[in-house]
């Protein structure tokens, strides 16, 4: 009975008959697999688990925190400086050494926390497969581990299961399953044994069942087809497993910045250490030393050693405001990609729409009624169809009234569902159709209590595949001595089973007429993306009613009391929040595994398409990448989509320079969710897997928030734009002050008092300068409040990096602004000079140390805009101002504190000493101001000009 083969690998299992796959897996129905062959297929093809790949040890995962460029050049510069200062031991302690490896140490820390919480999506899918599998080995049923099952092997299943492998079904008995968190689909899907011939999605497999699929209703005999890794589910987490880390917008650019000034230190540092060897003509080890310590002081002031560690603090506080907001952030350098998202892939069930099934529509006899309200919440208006009165007794006729009220009896009865509330939240336990049948009765009055006293259920004939109709019996208290017969079912199969139609309280014949009428309108509810429902009814006479003998020969002779037309509705707020989107420049696309039809309405109803045009996954099959490619940029819905699809759409969009941000909730969405720029899982209803697979998660399952999402993202990545133009302008200042001050070092008087070679400043001070100075007030700048147009703008194209040419330009000006003045200070400080000083090199110095940081104070409120004056909203960061005088606070103690002087080599100043150095760094404020000035003047010219021109 060994099978080498299943039949997957030449055709697929559904396209044959059972009895075909069942001999081609070596298997009988009825005896099922004998023990011994069971264990030599599990030893062959493994246990029915979903394998992971191993975990990634801790040292590696630490390791990994000092790979970055700016990392790896703090700890060359920390390395050179602990190794001058055990040679040479001038100071009780390696000042700079212990400050720059601080700062790694802590960045390092924060990364590895946010890596520890690493992806468990596999280990996830792992808990959802069933526990337990009822299966028939040797002839007999028995209950075995499902890590056991193998192919061939004969499983039963039935309501409340779940599916433990992929399996062809071979009998089935009303047996419908949830499909939903592996196509995306909202339904229940009716399952039958039925040879389908040709192709089909996963979705329209009616004849198969699935892994980690839940039974909704019914039972049925399946045999194994496909366990573990082969499975649907398996495939999915084989594609997690393979989809490779996404690296954001901002670590691109971070990147960028990291490597261009790492190549910045290494030309200054070589052209500064041969231009002084070759012009002061050095010779020996000291002067040589001496050298070597400008190159590590050049190192230092050229690379922002705060700069990982504010990038994260400020990352860390964009997801503490963001998480007020219900989006709770998984990868804190993901944050910014939102801001930065061009479009939004959106899943429809559970996201765009509330998967709570809802009665839209009843069309009887008399009219047509329209109910509002969304989801299992039992409020809604019940209105004439194309009116807004809402409960009006004038709008609504009486014959109207009583047929809408039969027909949702009809509906309420033929159920098994249970309408729950909890605390003011509805839930429906059950078929959530029948959930929805429950929730329209309540709409107009027919509470459970008063259909409960009315009607006492006495029989019922379950729904079959076969027959598509389902109906109950019960005693009705207002007329003894009958039974009602209450059918649900496929209009077009119901209208069959008819032959009168209910009309106010008394009914009429079905004139061939009238079907044709009532078909044309089951027609019209299905193009408005409606599932459809009849139902009818009869009256049995109690007298020689038989319990046992109830069949669906009862279902003859039925009066037609109406259509019921309902949807997964949109989230109300969606479509506001679609719009919001599209005035920020970001387009919404759909992709679920629903039907094109519906999936076409719902983008159209929520704004997402105008054309109703919905591509499916047989058509996305053959397309050729190109073709793809070029569909991407046209449509925006995708239905009867597949987990390959989702990655194949998403992988065209970004291949179109698009940043792309993926929602879901399904198991099918976690390979899309880990593959996007940015993945965003529901919270609420959404499953582990998805959720680990995702960067952000949605506490409250709202669409709407994911457009405040995207507003604090692009305020974030603003305010990291602001304070990189601060720390690099200040660095750039600090760097073109060393270099100019050595090379003007006989102009300006720094060789004069006869030491040799003299630096502007020591590498302590700038560090200081870095660390204290720089460090506050840049993260006082991830604090600043976000541009109130900052959703009317379109978001930054995909390849433009956080530094524009515009910005660089403005931190240039700004650093050789600075450079000047604080030469300037440092020449008027110093005998021998162009202005005849009278101080000190350690005077000097000092003046040169406090010159720098009064320039940073002043540059931190010029960098919150290129374009905008410092002074508008001058005080709504109160943060700011906070920093800046605990960062003037600090450098007062450095220049006084006797403990602090020694370690930073400086002196006391004067307070005409501090007014110098202020009014010559206040000049990079009103220079900037002059030059944004100008800007804006340009602007508004062309802009007047395009005006007239138009």
């Amino acid at each position: 009975m060994t099978s080498e083969r299943s039949p997957g690998e030449t055709l697929a299992a559904y396209r044959l008959s059972s009895d075909a796959v069942i001999s081609a897996l070596g298997t009988t129905e009825q005896q099922g697999l004998d023990g011994h062959e069971a264990s030599i297929r599990l030893e062959r093809d493994g246990p029915n688990e979903l394998t992971a790949a191993p975990p990634v040890p801790g040292w590696r995962k630490v390791l990994a925190q000092f790979t970055d460029t700016l990392v790896i050049l703090l700890l060359i510069a920390a390395a050179i400086s602990l190794g001058l200062w055990l040679i040479e031991g001038e100071s009780p302690l390696p000042y700079e050494a212990i400050a720059i490896l601080a700062i790694v140490l802590f960045n390092a820390a924060m990364g590895y926390v946010q890596q520890a919480r690493a992806e468990q999506a596999v280990a996830e899918l792992q808990q959802m497969s069933a526990a337990q599998a009822r299966v028939i080995r040797d002839g007999e049923q028995q209950s075995i581990p499902a890590a056991g099952l193998v192919t061939g092997d004969i499983i039963l299943v039935e309501e409340g299961d779940t599916i433990p492998a992929d399996s062809r079904l071979i009998q089935s008995v009303s047996l419908q399953t949830s499909e939903a968190t592996l196509t995306g689909e909202s339904l229940p899907e009716s399952k039958d044994p039925e040879t389908i011939i040709d192709d089909a999605p996963i979705g329209d497999r009616q004849n198969m069942i699935f892994s980690g699929t839940t039974v909704t209703y019914g039972r049925g005999t399946a045999v194994v087809t496909a366990t573990g890794m082969q499975s649907q589910m398996g495939q999915i987490a084989g594609m997690l497993e393979q989809a490779p880390p996404e690296t954001t917008p901002l670590q691109q650019d971070l990147a960028r910045v990291g490597k261009m000034l790492g190549l910045v230190v290494i030309v200054i540092a070589v052209v500064m250490i041969f231009t002084i060897i070759l012009v002061d003509h050095v010779t020996g080890f000291s002067a040589l030393f001496d050298v070597l310590i400008l190159g590590v002081a050049l190192a230092v002031a050229a690379v922002p050693e705060g700069l990982p560690a504010i990038v994260t603090a400020v990352l860390a506080l964009g997801v503490q405001r963001m998480a007020r907001r219900n989006a709770i952030v998984r990868h804190l350098a993901a944050v910014e990609t939102l801001g930065a998202a061009n479009v939004i892939a959106s899943d429809k069930t559970g996201t765009l729409t509330r998967n709570e099934m809802t009665v839209r529509a009843i069309v009887t006899a008399s009219g047509r009624i329209a109910l509002g309200g969304t989801g299992y919440e039992p409020t809604g208006d019940v209105t004439l169809h194309g009116t807004s009165a809402s409960n009006d007794a004038d709008t609504i006729s009486e014959p109207l009234r009583l047929e809408l009220e039969q027909a949702l009896t009809v509906g309420d009865r033929a159920t098994n569902a249970v309408l729950q509330e909890d605390e003011g939240l509805w839930t429906v336990q059950g078929d959530p159709t029948e959930g929805a049948l429950a929730v329209a009765a309540r709409k107009v009055g027919l509470t459970e209590a008063i259909l409960d006293a009315r009607y006492e259920r006495v029989g019922e004939v379950p729904f079959s595949s076969e027959r598509k109709m389902m109906s109950t019996l019960h005693t009705d208290s207002q007329h003894q001595g009958h039974i009602q017969v209450f059918t649900k079912g496929a209009p077009d199969v119901l209208l069959g089973h008819c032959n009168q139609e209910r009309v106010g309280d008394s009914s009429r014949p079905l004139t061939p007429e009238r079907r044709s009428e009532i078909l044309q309108a089951n027609e019209q509810l299905a193009g408005e993306a409606l599932r459809t429902l009849g139902v009818a009814a009869r009256y049995l006479p109690e007298d020689g009613f038989e319990p046992e003998n109830i069949d669906e020969n009862l279902e003859e002779d039925l009066i037609f009391a109406g259509l019921i037309g309902m949807i997964d509705p949109p989230r109300e707020e969606a479509k506001e929040a679609v719009a919001l989107a599209r005035s920020a420049g970001i387009r919404p696309v759909m992709i679920t595994g629903d039907h094109p039809i519906t999936a076409a309405v719902i983008g159209a109803e929520l704004g997402i398409c105008t054309d109703s045009r919905a591509v499916t996954g047989a058509e996305i099959d053959a397309m050729t990448d190109e073709v793809l490619h070029q569909t991407v940029q046209e449509v925006s819905v995708y239905a009867r989509v597949n987990p390959e699809h989702k990655l194949r759409i998403v992988k065209a969009l970004q291949n179109g320079k698009n940043i792309v941000a993926m929602t879901g909730d399904g198991v099918n969405d976690a390979p899309a969710l880990k593959t996007a720029d940015i993945g965003i899982a529901m919270g609420i209803t959404g499953t582990d897997v998805s959720r680990k697979a995702s960067d952000i998660i949605l506490a409250d399952d709202n669409f709407a928030t994911i457009v405040a999402a995207v507003e604090e993202g692009r305020t974030i990545f603003a305010n990291i734009r602001k304070f990189l133009r601060y720390l690099l302008s200040s660095n750039i200042g600090e760097v073109l002050t060393m270099f100019f001050g050595v090379l003007l070092a006989d102009v300006i008087g720094l060789t004069a008092n006869g030491a040799g070679l003299a630096l502007p400043l020591l590498a302590t001070q700038i560090l200081w300068i870095n660390m204290v100075s720089d460090g506050a007030p840049a993260l006082a700048l991830g604090l600043d409040p976000g541009d109130e147009e900052a959703m009317t703008k379109p978001p930054r194209p995909r390849g433009e990096g956080i530094l524009t040419r515009g910005m660089w330009a403005g931190i240039v000006s700004v650093g050789i602004i600075t450079a000047a003045g604080t030469l300037f200070v440092l020449d008027a400080s110093m005998p021998g000079g162009l202005i005849a000083g009278t101080g000190s090199l350690a005077y000097g110095q000092t003046m040169v140390f406090t010159t720098l940081v009064l320039f940073s104070m002043f540059t931190v409120f010029i960098s919150r805009s290129d374009e905008q004056s410092a002074f508008i909203g001058l005080f709504s960061n109160l943060w700011l101002w906070a920093a800046v005088g605990a960062s003037l606070l600090l450098q007062m103690a450095v220049v006084y504190l006797p403990i602090l002087q020694k370690p930073f080599s400086t002196v006391s100043l004067s307070l005409e000493d501090w007014l110098f150095c202020t009014a010559v760094a206040s000049s990079v404020l009103w220079l900037r101001e002059l030059s944004k000035l100008i800007i804006r003047l340009q602007k508004s010219k062309a802009g007047s000009a395009a005006a007239s021109s138009v």
